[in-house]
């Protein structure tokens, strides 16, 4: 048993909030027994999050993981195999297989593409705010050279989009990877100026423009 005033000291926040946040908890339905001016404890046995998964949520998850490591690139691939590692250790034996776990399968030949090394490539420049040399080919197989700004990856179900900021076009631009012929990284140093009304160049505002 431990009481609100030791949770409240030890959480460095106010007895109230303590009161507050455990009957948020018991409304969500985990089993902790006690009362205000008495104390808590976690009933005899009681499963704690990440281990309350229902079936159909250990499936989605699952799901998901499988995808991510069979639609994306070989780092995030890794770090899915990792996730369900961590996820698997804190489950019950009941509840680590699924039934309908192995009827669930996502192919993993994406991986091994250049589709998938582009996008190794695309993150990185993304995070260290880098600008892209690209050589792409267009739908008619005419190839072009462009200087773009990397905002953000957009998977369509079948094929995987950049969304950018083209240099050439100076507007917003979409390129398939499996398009993409080269790709290097450029120190933003090194990129053009923008005019000034464009100077706030983001993925938000993209999309923002799409729901015009």
């Amino acid at each position: 048993m431990i009481t609100a005033r030791q949770l409240a000291e030890t959480l460095e926040i106010s007895e109230r909030t303590v009161y507050r946040d455990i009957q948020l908890l018991i409304d969500t339905g985990l089993p902790i027994e006690g009362e205000a001016g008495v104390g808590y404890m976690l009933k005899s046995g009681a499963d704690i999050p990440p281990i309350m998964f229902t079936s159909e949520e250990l499936l989605a998850i699952q799901l998901g993981l499988k995808m991510v490591k069979g639609w994306t690139d070989k780092a995030l691939a890794i770090a899915a195999e990792q996730a369900r590692v961590k996820i698997e250790a804190v489950l019950p034996e009941r509840l680590k297989q699924t039934r309908m776990q192995h009827t669930v399968l996502i192919p993993e030949y994406y991986i091994e593409s250049i589709s998938a090394q582009h996008s190794i490539v695309i993150r990185e420049a993304i995070a260290n705010k880098c600008g892209l040399n690209m050589v792409y080919e267009r739908a008619d197989t005419t190839q072009s050279t462009r200087m773009v700004i990397p905002l953000g990856l957009v998977h369509w179900g079948k094929t995987w989009t950049l969304v950018a900021w083209c240099f050439m076009r100076n507007d917003y631009r979409e390129f398939r990877l499996d398009r993409i012929q080269g790709l290097t990284c450029i120190s933003s140093d090194h990129l053009p100026h923008l005019p000034a009304e464009n100077n706030e160049i983001s993925l938000e505002a993209y999309v923002a423009q799409l729901k015009l």
